[in-house]
Parts: structure tokens; sequence; C-alpha cells
């Protein structure tokens, strides 16, 4: 049962039939970043799902933007995680009060977001930024090498981390204006999977932020407290929606190829239906998991921390299955790239090394159950 309003679902549903769907495969095969499917998400009020109704947003939760990440991601991945870095931008600025301007343009639809929090320096542990923040008159400039930020030169803004200013703690956070000088987008993503999510490098240097936002120092505490059961949910929520696309594109290849000598479907071959039926488990299995997840935030459960950690190692963990066992039923069509399978699988393969990694996670994992503090 959906979560969004009726009028938010059926806007969602036309953008994706009409836009999102049908420009998947030149997204993935150009590297093209998903502009229109952007433009019509945000006249719709999509983008502004999070943003407060003051600022005349929706003002909608985390399981509704759960909603949208997932049902974007059943057709194009890369669509999905730019939508999901948006939310999760959008949230920091709404939890700290960022510029009411650029808060009323995200409600509008008008401006994008992302976080730029990745550094080659401190690999996966987003949360310990080496970049540096100094006080240059009357002014800040953040100098940095960020290692892979989504939306990169697509974005209007960053929501960026440093090493606190002047205080104690582990970082600060700020709001960087994507035009302002000294910033600077590595080369166009061209890699293995999402490949339209505009994934690249960004230097900055004496690079003055639009504004700081939240305390010096605090910056840890927003990303434990809200981005990272943000972005875990979002992520997760992306790779459901990418396992339930790719099933349902495996299923209808089964079901209409044919042996003709035989007079039978590949369907009729009871290998290929325990395949099927185990990618089905599976993400059955990891949908339960995120709605539970989703249930433990909303009750404020003594296990939500637990949940969170371990719903974006199983839904990582489990897109690879699922993948895997759709390119296996699917034989030779499936690496045809207008079948979407072969998309699906190398898509599929992000979510296990973005931030927090799979092994990363499965270390908290196993901190959290033996009673041992994660930091």
């Amino acid at each position: 049962m959906s979560v969004l309003s009726a009028e938010l679902s059926s806007a969602l549903d036309q953008i994706i039939q009409t836009i999102i769907s049908p420009q998947a495969l030149e997204t993935d095969r150009e590297g093209r970043f998903p502009r229109a499917a952007m433009q019509a998400l945000g006249e719709a009020g999509l983008l502004g799902l999070v943003s407060a109704t003051s600022v005349g947003g929706v003002g909608a939760g985390l399981a509704q933007a759960s909603e949208v990440v997932r049902l974007i991601a059943r057709h194009c991945s890369s669509s999905a995680m730019v939508v999901c870095m948006h939310y999760c931008a959008a949230t920091v600025l709404e939890n700290l009060g960022g510029p009411q301007a650029v808060r009323e343009a995200i409600a509008q639809g008008k401006h994008l977001s992302t976080l730029a929090f990745s550094e080659a320096e401190s690999r996966s542990h987003f949360w310990a930024p080496v970049s540096m923040a100094r006080a240059d008159g009357g002014q800040v400039r953040l100098d940095a090498r960020k290692s892979w930020v989504t939306s990169a030169a697509e974005a209007d803004s960053y929501v960026w981390s440093s090493k606190p200013l002047s205080t104690e703690g582990a970082s600060t956070l700020w709001l960087v204006d994507a035009k302002a000088e000294g910033l600077q987008v590595a080369c166009a993503f061209d890699g293995l999977g999402l490949r339209g999510n505009a994934s690249s490098p960004i230097t900055a240097v004496g690079v003055v932020p639009e504004c700081q936002l939240g305390e010096d120092g605090k910056g840890f505490d927003t990303m434990m407290s809200v981005v990272l059961p943000w972005f875990v949910t979002l992520n997760a929520s992306c790779s459901v929606g990418l396992m339930d696309g790719a099933l349902e594109r495996a299923i209808g290849h089964v079901s209409q190829t044919r042996h003709q000598h035989l007079g039978s479907s590949l369907a009729d071959l009871p290998t290929i239906r325990a395949y099927l039926a185990r990618a089905r488990i599976r993400t059955d299995l990891t949908q339960a998991l995120l709605a539970d997840t989703l249930a433990a935030m909303a009750a404020g459960r003594d296990d939500t921390m637990l949940r969170v950690l371990e719903l974006k190692a199983a839904a990582a963990e489990g897109a690879l299955e699922v993948t895997d066992l759709a390119m296996r039923v699917c034989g030779g069509a499936a690496f045809r790239k207008e079948a979407g399978i072969e998309r699906s699988f190398r898509d599929a393969r992000a979510a296990n090394v973005m931030a927090p990694t799979s092994d990363v996670l499965y270390d908290f994992i196993g901190k959290a159950i033996c009673g041992l503090p994660l930091f």
C-alpha cells in the first residue's frame, strides 16, 4: 500500500512511465544525467517532498521518500540515486536550518542538492573528513579533495563536510554553492554502473561556503542521527527497487521465450523456476527488513540502530544475488543492453562499496551485537 498521497503517486507513475523508463537505456549507455526526469520531478513537487510545509514543501518523511526512490529504481537506478542524495541533503538543510531561500527553491523543485562527504583520505569512513576549513580574514575558506560526489556539476549546492574550524570535534557541515569560485569537478563519470548519476571527484581550493550548517564541530552528530539513517534507508530502497525491476524483467523473459521444438517456455523448466523463487524470496526478505527498519525508526525502538546497520548490508548483498540470478536465468539474452538486466547487474555493484561499505557495516553490526562501542 502506497504511503504517498494519491496525487503524488499518480504524478510519480506518470513521470516514470513517460520519462524515466523510456530514457533509462540511453541514460546508462551515454552516461547522461537524467535532467528531464529531475525537472519533471521538481515540477510535480517530488523534489520538495521532504521540505517543510513552512517553505512550500510537502513535509513528508522518510517512508514517503523511500517509496519514491524504490519505485524509480525499478526502472533507472541512476535517477533513483540522484533523488536519494537530494533527499539526504534536503533533510540536513531542514534539520539544521539552512538558508530559507535555498529551502524554498528546493520545495519549489527548482534546486537540486547533494552530499559531498566522501574523501580519498578517509575512504568509507565518511564521518571523519580530513578536508580543512580555515579562517581568512572575515571569511571561511574550504580546501578539500572529495572523492565521489553524486550529481557533481549538476547539483545547485553541496552539503559539505570538513574538519572543525576552531573547536574540538570530528567535523563541521557547510552549504556550498555549486558555482562557488575554487570548485573543480575532475571529469565526467564513465563507470561500470549508475552511469547517469554524474558521480565525480570534486576539488576545493579556498572555496567560500554559503553558510555553516549547525555548530562548529557538531557535524558528526548530524551525520549519525540524520544522514546515516536517511542515506542507509534510501540506498537500500534503491537496491530493493533494482531487485524488483530485475526480477520482473527476468520473469517476463523466461515466460515469453519458448523452445519451439519442445513447445515449452523457459519457465517450464524446474531449475529456472527454482532460481526465480530464490530471487523472489531474497527480494521479499529485503523488502520486509526495509519496512521493519522504517517502523523501528518511527517508533523509536531500542533496536533502531541495529536495523539501520543491517539494512544497507542486507540490501546491497541481496541486490548482488538477485541480479546474478536474473543474469543466469536469462542466459545470453541478459547481455543485451536493451533487456535492462545487465544494467541492473552493473548498477547493483555500487551499493556494496558506497560508504559505509558492507564490510564496514559487518564490523559495526558485530560490535553492536557484542555490546561494543561503534567508534
